[in-house]
Parts: structure tokens; sequence; C-alpha cells
């Protein structure tokens, strides 16, 4: 389990008039992105931001869920980023909700688990390593948010898979998500079947050979059925 040692960051923030998205566009047209801040038990407040501070807390080891300084109105206080917007054709940002943290409530973060180590099963067995579950839901203080759970699949073989309850333990975090969903497991490496030019003439033959057979068969039996039909007409003719 890691936990991220780095220095504190600081993002500074601008009061700003809610309104229409042409305000939006106005706020973001002066280089800044438009956001919004609540939480602790204080209104929610319109701000705007600076997209270089932001980019560089989401860029960070901890990423979304750094705990950093929000400097507004001359008061520092300790906030997240739940929340993110990008503009699809671009990949600029278009708008961030921001929260006001209590250092001392539990938070609920989602995390990435990172697995570590070559697996057996894949290393002696051939099997290749497959990863289910990529973030698992925790519940822990702000301060003891790790920045992953790392874990050590060196042990795990073919036909074993790893659930979140396998995870390693803290007593400072609690996990949300359901300890019976599979994390990874090593699984066979499937091979495709390449039909041949023979195969699929072979196979293209037998398709058309088959309405033959049936068509063969009922005269076969249309055949079968008309003589006796015959040999009455014969016994007839001769009484």
């Amino acid at each position: 389990m890691a936990t991220a040692t780095q220095e504190k960051a600081i993002l500074e923030a601008q009061p700003r008039t809610p309104g229409t998205k042409n305000d939006a566009r106005r706020v973001r047209a002066a280089g800044k992105v438009p956001a919004v801040v609540y939480g602790a038990g204080k209104d929610a407040a319109s701000v705007s931001l600076d997209p270089r501070q932001v980019a560089r807390i989401l860029h960070s080891q901890t990423g979304h869920n750094t705990i950093f300084e929000l400097a507004l109105d001359g008061e520092r206080t300790q906030a997240m980023i739940v929340d993110w917007q990008y503009e699809p054709i671009k990949g600029s940002l278009l708008h961030i909700d921001l929260k006001r943290i209590a250092m001392d409530q539990k938070l609920t973060v989602e995390v990435p688990i990172v697995l570590k180590g070559e697996a057996v099963g894949v290393k002696q067995q051939g099997g290749i390593l497959e990863q289910l579950l990529r973030e698992v839901e925790v519940e822990c203080l702000p301060a003891d948010i790790p920045s992953s759970i790392d874990v050590d699949i060196t042990e795990l073989v073919f036909g074993k898979v790893l659930r979140v309850v396998d995870l390693p333990k803290s007593d400072k975090l609690e996990y949300l998500t359901d300890s019976n969903q599979p994390v990874a497991h090593v699984t066979a490496v499937k091979e495709e079947v390449v039909a041949t030019p023979e195969a699929v003439a072979a196979e293209a033959g037998a398709a058309a050979a088959e309405p033959e057979v049936i068509k063969k068969g009922k005269q076969d039996e249309a055949e079968e059925g008309a003589a006796p039909a015959a040999e009455k007409a014969d016994k007839k003719e001769k009484k």
C-alpha cells in the first residue's frame, strides 16, 4: 500500500458570479476554468481556477485524491477535486468541482490497484495475466488516503483468482468494494484457429452438397410411394 510523500499543493481560486453558459465561456476565454466549491457545512461558491495548477494536481502521484490548500478570499481550507470535465476534442478543462475537507472526517475515495511482480502462472505455466479491477473503493481519513494499493502477485498460479478480500489489510482504511469482486487471474493463451483454403473449400462443398442429398431423399421417398400404387393398378386391370 503506497503512500505519497509530497509537498502540500496550493490551488488559488478567484470568486466569480455564477451565470449562464456565456459567462462560463468568458471565464475560459480569459484563460481560467469555471469551478464550484462546496462542503464542510458552508454554502457553495462559484470560483475560477488556473488550469495549469489543476492539471499539476490531477497528474500528480495522488491524482484527484490529492488533498491541497484552497486559497479563496484570504482564507485557506483543505480541499479535493471530486469531479472534472474535459472538452472532448481539444482536451482542455471545462469545469471543476471542489470539496472542502475536514481532516478528522472519513472520506470515500477510489484508489488504483497496482499489481507487483511476475505471476508463477505466467512465468512457469505459460498463462497470461488479466487485471479485472483497476480501482477499489475505500473509506479512510484524508491523511490516510494511499496513492495506490500495491499487490504482490508472484504466487498467483493458473486457475487462481485474486479477489478484493485478498488485498493488503490496513487498520487505517476499509474496503467498500464487494470482497468477492475479482481483481486479477491468470488465464490460458487463446489460440486463434485460422481456416486453411482446403478446409474452407471442403466446408463450402459440403454445404453445397447438402441440399442435393435432401432433394434426392425426397425423390426416393416419392418413387417408393409410387411403386405400390402402380402394383394396385396392374391388379385391377388383371381382374
